[in-house]
Protein backbone atom coordinates (compact mmCIF):
# COMPACT_ATOMS: atom_id res chain seq x y z
CA UNK A 1 0.00 0.00 0.00
CA UNK A 2 1.27 3.46 -0.88
CA UNK A 3 1.89 5.74 2.11
CA UNK A 4 1.41 9.50 1.94
CA UNK A 5 2.30 12.03 4.63
CA UNK A 6 0.02 15.06 4.84
CA UNK A 7 1.94 18.05 6.19
CA UNK A 8 -0.40 20.62 7.71
CA UNK A 9 -3.14 18.05 8.23
CA UNK A 10 -4.99 20.42 10.59
CA UNK A 11 -5.31 23.03 7.85
CA UNK A 12 -8.24 23.39 5.50
CA UNK A 13 -6.35 22.13 2.46
CA UNK A 14 -4.53 19.39 4.35
CA UNK A 15 -7.76 18.00 5.80
CA UNK A 16 -9.46 17.94 2.40
CA UNK A 17 -6.51 16.26 0.67
CA UNK A 18 -5.93 13.83 3.54
CA UNK A 19 -9.58 12.80 3.54
CA UNK A 20 -9.51 12.19 -0.22
CA UNK A 21 -6.44 9.95 0.11
CA UNK A 22 -7.98 7.99 3.01
CA UNK A 23 -11.11 7.41 0.94
CA UNK A 24 -8.96 6.35 -2.02
CA UNK A 25 -7.36 3.59 0.06
CA UNK A 26 -3.95 5.12 0.68
CA UNK A 27 -2.08 4.69 3.97
CA UNK A 28 -2.27 8.26 5.29
CA UNK A 29 0.03 9.78 7.91
CA UNK A 30 -1.42 13.04 9.25
CA UNK A 31 1.43 15.24 10.49
CA UNK A 32 0.63 18.17 12.77
CA UNK A 33 2.48 20.08 15.48
CA UNK A 34 0.19 18.68 18.17
CA UNK A 35 0.05 15.13 16.87
CA UNK A 36 -3.73 15.15 17.23
CA UNK A 37 -5.80 13.58 14.46
CA UNK A 38 -8.32 15.92 12.81
CA UNK A 39 -11.89 14.60 12.89
CA UNK A 40 -11.99 14.66 9.07
CA UNK A 41 -9.12 12.17 8.88
CA UNK A 42 -10.52 9.15 10.69
CA UNK A 43 -8.50 6.17 9.50
CA UNK A 44 -5.22 8.09 9.22
CA UNK A 45 -2.20 7.77 11.52
CA UNK A 46 -1.48 10.85 13.65
CA UNK A 47 2.15 11.95 13.98
CA UNK A 48 3.57 15.01 15.75
CA UNK A 49 6.27 17.13 14.12
CA UNK A 50 7.08 20.82 13.74
CA UNK A 51 7.85 21.72 10.13
CA UNK A 52 10.48 24.21 11.33
CA UNK A 53 12.38 21.34 12.97
CA UNK A 54 14.15 19.63 10.07
CA UNK A 55 15.23 16.50 11.92
CA UNK A 56 11.78 16.01 13.43
CA UNK A 57 10.19 16.33 9.99
CA UNK A 58 12.64 13.83 8.49
CA UNK A 59 11.79 11.35 11.25
CA UNK A 60 8.05 11.93 10.89
CA UNK A 61 8.13 11.20 7.14
CA UNK A 62 10.39 8.17 7.33
CA UNK A 63 9.10 5.32 5.18
CA UNK A 64 6.52 7.34 3.22
CA UNK A 65 6.26 7.24 -0.57
CA UNK A 66 4.66 10.66 -1.06
CA UNK A 67 4.68 13.91 0.91
CA UNK A 68 1.89 16.46 0.47
CA UNK A 69 2.95 20.00 1.39
CA UNK A 70 -0.17 21.51 2.98
CA UNK A 71 1.63 23.89 5.35
CA UNK A 72 0.24 27.42 5.45
CA UNK A 73 1.70 30.33 7.43
CA UNK A 74 -0.29 33.31 8.67
CA UNK A 75 -1.18 35.36 5.59
CA UNK A 76 0.31 38.54 7.05
CA UNK A 77 3.67 36.89 7.85
CA UNK A 78 5.34 34.72 5.23
CA UNK A 79 8.75 34.68 6.88
CA UNK A 80 8.45 30.95 7.53
CA UNK A 81 7.47 29.93 3.97
CA UNK A 82 10.97 29.28 2.61
CA UNK A 83 12.43 27.76 5.82
CA UNK A 84 9.52 25.30 5.98
CA UNK A 85 9.87 24.49 2.28
CA UNK A 86 13.59 23.78 2.68
CA UNK A 87 12.80 21.37 5.51
CA UNK A 88 10.12 19.65 3.43
CA UNK A 89 12.63 19.23 0.60
CA UNK A 90 15.17 17.81 3.04
CA UNK A 91 12.61 15.34 4.38
CA UNK A 92 11.60 14.19 0.88
CA UNK A 93 15.21 13.77 -0.19
CA UNK A 94 16.20 11.92 2.99
CA UNK A 95 13.34 9.47 2.58
CA UNK A 96 13.13 9.23 -1.22
CA UNK A 97 9.57 10.55 -1.26
CA UNK A 98 7.74 12.28 -4.11
CA UNK A 99 6.53 15.79 -3.27
CA UNK A 100 2.98 16.86 -4.12
CA UNK A 101 2.85 20.64 -3.99
CA UNK A 102 -0.12 23.04 -4.28
CA UNK A 103 0.78 26.09 -6.35
CA UNK A 104 -1.07 29.39 -6.70
CA UNK A 105 -1.27 32.28 -9.19
CA UNK A 106 0.91 34.78 -7.32
CA UNK A 107 3.87 34.03 -9.61
CA UNK A 108 2.35 35.91 -12.56
CA UNK A 109 2.13 39.34 -11.00
CA UNK A 110 0.14 42.32 -12.27
CA UNK A 111 -1.11 42.62 -14.90
CA UNK A 112 -1.98 38.95 -14.62
CA UNK A 113 -2.67 37.04 -17.87
CA UNK A 114 -6.37 36.64 -18.51
CA UNK A 115 -5.77 33.03 -19.58
CA UNK A 116 -2.97 31.50 -17.51
CA UNK A 117 -1.46 28.60 -19.42
CA UNK A 118 1.17 26.24 -18.04
CA UNK A 119 3.87 28.02 -20.04
CA UNK A 120 2.77 31.56 -19.14
CA UNK A 121 5.71 33.86 -18.26
CA UNK A 122 6.55 34.22 -14.56
CA UNK A 123 6.66 37.92 -13.58
CA UNK A 124 6.05 38.40 -9.84
CA UNK A 125 5.26 41.95 -8.76
CA UNK A 126 4.62 41.38 -5.04
CA UNK A 127 6.64 40.06 -2.12
CA UNK A 128 4.42 36.97 -1.91
CA UNK A 129 4.85 36.35 -5.61
CA UNK A 130 8.63 36.59 -5.35
CA UNK A 131 8.67 34.18 -2.41
CA UNK A 132 6.61 31.66 -4.35
CA UNK A 133 8.90 31.97 -7.38
CA UNK A 134 11.99 31.42 -5.21
CA UNK A 135 10.33 28.37 -3.67
CA UNK A 136 9.40 26.86 -7.03
CA UNK A 137 12.87 27.61 -8.41
CA UNK A 138 14.32 25.61 -5.52
CA UNK A 139 12.03 22.66 -6.26
CA UNK A 140 12.94 22.75 -9.95
CA UNK A 141 16.66 22.97 -9.21
CA UNK A 142 16.50 19.97 -6.87
CA UNK A 143 14.55 18.02 -9.49
CA UNK A 144 17.03 18.85 -12.25
CA UNK A 145 19.87 17.71 -9.97
CA UNK A 146 18.13 14.36 -9.53
CA UNK A 147 17.58 14.80 -5.80
CA UNK A 148 13.82 15.37 -5.69
CA UNK A 149 10.71 14.60 -7.70
CA UNK A 150 7.99 17.26 -7.50
CA UNK A 151 4.46 17.32 -8.90
CA UNK A 152 2.93 20.79 -8.58
CA UNK A 153 -0.75 21.51 -9.14
CA UNK A 154 -1.57 25.20 -9.42
CA UNK A 155 -5.06 26.30 -8.33
CA UNK A 156 -7.14 29.40 -7.65
CA UNK A 157 -8.78 30.56 -4.41
CA UNK A 158 -10.28 27.81 -2.26
CA UNK A 159 -13.88 27.28 -1.27
CA UNK A 160 -15.61 24.30 0.28
CA UNK A 161 -14.32 21.85 2.84
CA UNK A 162 -14.33 22.25 6.60
CA UNK A 163 -12.72 25.26 8.23
CA UNK A 164 -12.65 28.96 7.45
CA UNK A 165 -10.17 31.52 6.19
CA UNK A 166 -10.96 31.86 2.48
CA UNK A 167 -12.39 34.78 0.52
CA UNK A 168 -15.55 32.73 0.04
CA UNK A 169 -16.41 32.45 3.72
CA UNK A 170 -14.77 35.63 5.04
CA UNK A 171 -16.23 37.93 2.37
CA UNK A 172 -18.71 36.51 -0.13
CA UNK A 173 -20.79 34.41 2.27
CA UNK A 174 -20.08 36.40 5.44
CA UNK A 175 -23.49 38.13 5.47
CA UNK A 176 -25.57 35.70 3.43
CA UNK A 177 -27.74 34.83 6.43
CA UNK A 178 -28.61 38.53 6.61
CA UNK A 179 -29.60 38.44 2.93
CA UNK A 180 -26.41 40.04 1.59
CA UNK A 181 -23.77 38.84 -0.89
CA UNK A 182 -20.48 40.74 -0.63
CA UNK A 183 -18.38 41.17 -3.76
CA UNK A 184 -14.63 41.57 -3.34
CA UNK A 185 -14.19 43.49 -6.61
CA UNK A 186 -15.98 44.42 -9.86
CA UNK A 187 -18.89 42.00 -10.23
CA UNK A 188 -18.19 41.19 -13.89
CA UNK A 189 -14.52 40.18 -13.43
CA UNK A 190 -13.74 36.47 -13.95
CA UNK A 191 -11.87 35.00 -10.98
CA UNK A 192 -10.36 31.53 -10.60
CA UNK A 193 -11.77 29.36 -7.80
CA UNK A 194 -10.92 25.82 -6.68
CA UNK A 195 -13.58 23.73 -4.96
CA UNK A 196 -11.50 21.84 -2.41
CA UNK A 197 -13.06 18.37 -2.77
CA UNK A 198 -12.40 18.55 -6.52
CA UNK A 199 -8.83 19.78 -6.02
CA UNK A 200 -8.17 17.05 -3.45
CA UNK A 201 -9.52 14.38 -5.81
CA UNK A 202 -7.20 15.69 -8.53
CA UNK A 203 -4.18 15.29 -6.24
CA UNK A 204 -5.25 11.67 -5.70
CA UNK A 205 -5.51 11.19 -9.47
CA UNK A 206 -1.99 12.55 -9.89
CA UNK A 207 -0.68 10.17 -7.24
CA UNK A 208 -2.46 7.32 -9.04
CA UNK A 209 -0.64 8.26 -12.25
CA UNK A 210 2.89 8.94 -11.04
CA UNK A 211 4.24 6.53 -13.64
CA UNK A 212 3.03 8.94 -16.35
CA UNK A 213 4.60 12.02 -14.78
CA UNK A 214 8.11 13.43 -15.03
CA UNK A 215 10.66 14.49 -12.45
CA UNK A 216 9.28 18.04 -12.23
CA UNK A 217 5.74 18.79 -13.32
CA UNK A 218 3.71 21.99 -13.05
CA UNK A 219 0.08 21.48 -13.96
CA UNK A 220 -2.93 23.76 -13.74
CA UNK A 221 -6.24 22.92 -12.10
CA UNK A 222 -9.09 24.54 -14.06
CA UNK A 223 -11.72 24.90 -11.35
CA UNK A 224 -14.52 27.47 -11.50
CA UNK A 225 -13.59 30.61 -13.47
CA UNK A 226 -16.62 32.74 -12.63
CA UNK A 227 -17.70 36.29 -11.83
CA UNK A 228 -19.21 37.56 -8.60
CA UNK A 229 -22.54 37.66 -10.42
CA UNK A 230 -22.19 33.94 -11.17
CA UNK A 231 -21.24 33.19 -7.57
CA UNK A 232 -24.12 35.32 -6.24
CA UNK A 233 -26.63 33.51 -8.48
CA UNK A 234 -25.37 30.13 -7.25
CA UNK A 235 -25.60 31.29 -3.65
CA UNK A 236 -29.14 32.59 -4.20
CA UNK A 237 -30.15 29.24 -5.65
CA UNK A 238 -28.62 27.46 -2.67
CA UNK A 239 -30.35 29.53 0.01
CA UNK A 240 -33.60 29.82 -1.95
CA UNK A 241 -33.92 33.61 -1.95
CA UNK A 242 -32.58 36.75 -3.58
CA UNK A 243 -29.57 38.45 -2.01
CA UNK A 244 -28.73 42.12 -2.09
CA UNK A 245 -25.26 43.08 -3.36
CA UNK A 246 -22.65 44.76 -1.18
CA UNK A 247 -19.06 45.70 -2.02
CA UNK A 248 -15.94 45.07 0.01
CA UNK A 249 -14.70 48.48 1.34
CA UNK A 250 -11.22 48.43 -0.18
CA UNK A 251 -10.69 52.10 0.64
CA UNK A 252 -10.91 51.30 4.36
CA UNK A 253 -8.28 48.58 4.02
CA UNK A 254 -5.98 50.86 2.03
CA UNK A 255 -6.22 53.62 4.64
CA UNK A 256 -5.59 51.18 7.49
CA UNK A 257 -2.96 49.05 5.72
CA UNK A 258 0.06 50.85 7.29
CA UNK A 259 -1.30 50.02 10.74
CA UNK A 260 -2.88 46.56 10.31
CA UNK A 261 -0.55 43.82 8.97
CA UNK A 262 -3.37 41.66 7.63
CA UNK A 263 -4.93 44.57 5.76
CA UNK A 264 -1.52 45.42 4.31
CA UNK A 265 -1.15 41.84 3.09
CA UNK A 266 -4.61 41.85 1.52
CA UNK A 267 -4.10 45.20 -0.20
CA UNK A 268 -0.78 44.03 -1.67
CA UNK A 269 -2.63 41.22 -3.47
CA UNK A 270 -5.79 43.19 -4.28
CA UNK A 271 -5.02 43.25 -8.02
CA UNK A 272 -6.32 39.66 -8.14
CA UNK A 273 -9.80 41.05 -7.38
CA UNK A 274 -9.62 43.65 -10.17
CA UNK A 275 -7.93 41.77 -13.02
CA UNK A 276 -9.71 38.90 -14.80
CA UNK A 277 -7.87 35.58 -14.86
CA UNK A 278 -8.47 31.87 -15.25
CA UNK A 279 -6.22 28.81 -15.20
CA UNK A 280 -5.93 26.77 -18.37
CA UNK A 281 -4.37 23.32 -18.62
CA UNK A 282 -3.18 21.69 -21.82
CA UNK A 283 -1.94 18.52 -20.12
CA UNK A 284 -3.87 17.61 -16.96
CA UNK A 285 -6.78 15.83 -18.63
CA UNK A 286 -4.42 13.86 -20.88
CA UNK A 287 -2.53 12.64 -17.80
CA UNK A 288 -5.35 11.74 -15.40
CA UNK A 289 -8.44 11.48 -17.60
CA UNK A 290 -11.57 13.39 -16.60
CA UNK A 291 -10.75 16.29 -14.26
CA UNK A 292 -12.91 16.25 -11.07
CA UNK A 293 -15.44 19.06 -11.40
CA UNK A 294 -18.54 19.57 -9.27
CA UNK A 295 -21.04 21.94 -10.95
CA UNK A 296 -21.01 25.47 -9.50
CA UNK A 297 -24.53 25.39 -8.03
CA UNK A 298 -23.86 22.14 -6.18
CA UNK A 299 -20.37 23.09 -5.03
CA UNK A 300 -21.57 26.44 -3.65
CA UNK A 301 -24.47 24.76 -1.84
CA UNK A 302 -22.09 22.21 -0.32
CA UNK A 303 -19.60 24.93 0.65
CA UNK A 304 -22.35 26.86 2.45
CA UNK A 305 -23.43 23.68 4.22
CA UNK A 306 -19.83 23.13 5.35
CA UNK A 307 -19.97 26.61 6.90
CA UNK A 308 -23.16 25.72 8.78
CA UNK A 309 -25.33 27.99 6.62
CA UNK A 310 -28.78 26.48 5.91
CA UNK A 311 -29.47 25.81 2.24
CA UNK A 312 -32.66 25.00 0.39
CA UNK A 313 -31.25 21.78 -1.03
CA UNK A 314 -27.84 20.21 -1.55
CA UNK A 315 -26.75 17.05 -3.33
CA UNK A 316 -23.80 15.15 -1.97
CA UNK A 317 -20.39 15.33 -3.63
CA UNK A 318 -20.59 11.58 -4.14
CA UNK A 319 -23.79 12.00 -6.14
CA UNK A 320 -22.12 14.68 -8.23
CA UNK A 321 -19.13 12.54 -9.15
Amino acid sequence: MTTIAILGANGRLGRAVGKAFVEAGYDVRAITRSGKLPADLAGAEAVAADALDRNALIRATQGVDIVFHGLNPIYSDWSSVLPMARNVVAACEANGAVLLFPGNVYNYGSPIPEFITEDAPIRPTTEKGRIRVELEDMLRTEAEAGRLRTIQLRAGDFFGGTGTGSWFDMVMASKVQKGVYTAAGPTDIVHEWAYLPDLAATFVALADNLDRLGTYETLHFPGHAVTDMDMKAAMEKAVGRKLSMAAMPWWVLRVGAPFVPMWKALVSMSYLRFEPHRLVSGRLEKLIGSIPHTPLDRSVAEALTDLGIPVASVASHAEAA
